[in-house]
């Protein structure tokens, strides 16, 4: 009997276990994991101000180019910057005495510091190290997607689970509702709500991506509920007398959150990109606030200049992190389905 008893937990693996043994034996989604975790992780340092705390400190010359390109042009440039001025012959400046005064009691005060003329991947026009750039941008874009991410779900698996837990004119009026939302292009839509909120901040883009991206989680969720609904464990709970609250939530949302979940990955990915699309718009982050989009809003003037480095940075992170999430979520929706063996 205790040979019975020690052998029933080994009998059988909960969907969870078996969805993370398929994941362990996929190579590409533990690649993806490994390097989500890690953009996780900067974005957890940059926020406890352990890494790119001082990404806003002129550290070199303007535009000085990444290491591997070379230093020579900034160099030139800020020796140019540096050789006095000449002043024309018999010409009086009834103020350059005060203005030296001043320059000598500020070089006491403020000793001037040597700014380099190169760093790792180059710097903006302010000389900013564009290395520690990107990651305080990514910590802004990340926290955005996943926020609003998290607040879509939220209001799509309420909504789902409220229509398709009791069916009938309840339905009804969310399907009505539903229908409005997905008749309107997305992007139209985002600027919209955008437009009726006309307040800048991370809070108003989370707002604004939570607030028209509940359709997808709500339709799932919607579907799922209506086939559990019948199902013989939520009929016995009714029958002992649970609650429709206890069923919609006890019961029946512990059965379907890998819908959610696969969810959750997805719309955060689709939400760190319309992040960067608002921003690069004007409607994003205010200013002061870097992010991703911001980034590429600075970049698109720079190119002219040729300074490319900038929008190579961000363009590059935002693909590794989106590239990752995606073939994760695409790993994960396959571990949690039932159906694959």
């Amino acid at each position: 009997m205790n040979a019975r008893h020690d052998s029933a937990p080994h009998d059988s693996a909960g969907l969870w276990l078996l969805a993370w043994r398929r994941l362990r034996a996929d190579r590409v989604a533990m690649a993806a994991l490994a390097t989500v975790a890690a953009c996780l992780l900067l974005v957890l340092l940059s926020g406890m101000g352990l890494v790119a705390d001082d990404w806003e400190q002129e550290v070199a010359v303007n535009y000085a180019p990444p290491t591997f390109v070379g230093a020579d042009a900034a160099g030139r440039a800020l020796a140019q910057a540096q050789l006095p001025r000449a002043t024309p012959p018999n010409a009086f400046d009834p103020l350059a005495a005060d203005l030296a005064e001043l320059k000598a009691q500020l070089a006491a005060t403020h000793p001037p510091v040597e700014k380099l003329t190169t760093l790792p991947f180059g710097a903006d026009k302010w000389g900013h190290d564009i290395v520690k750039k990107t990651i305080k941008g990514g910590e802004t874009s990340i926290v955005v997607g996943l926020v609003a991410a998290l607040l879509a779900v939220t209001l799509g698996t309420l909504f789902g689970a409220v229509s398709g837990f009791y069916g009938g004119w309840v339905d009804d009026l969310f399907n009505w509702f539903y229908s409005i939302f997905t008749a309107i292009p997305a992007i139209l839509m985002i600027l919209a709500v955008a437009a009726v909120l006309q307040q800048k901040g991370v809070a108003t883009i989370v707002l604004i991506l939570g607030l028209t991206g509940w359709t997808g989680p709500y339709r799932l969720m919607r579907a799922e509920y209506i086939k559990h609904t019948a199902r013989e464990y939520v009929m016995a709970a009714d029958a002992i007398g649970a609650s429709s609250l206890r069923r919609m939530f006890g019961h029946i949302l512990p059965n379907v959150a890998h819908v959610a979940l696969v969810q959750l990955s997805i719309l955060t990915v689709g939400f760190i990109k319309a992040e960067v699309i608002l921003s690069f718009l004007g409607f994003g982050v205010p200013v002061g606030t870097v992010s991703w989009g911001s980034m590429l809003n600075e970049a698109q003037n720079e190119l002219i200049l040729g300074k490319w480095w900038q929008m190579a940075a961000a363009a590059g992170a935002m693909a590794t992190l989106v590239t990752a999430f995606s073939l994760f979520a695409d790993a994960l929706r396959d571990a949690l389905d039932p159906k694959i063996k």
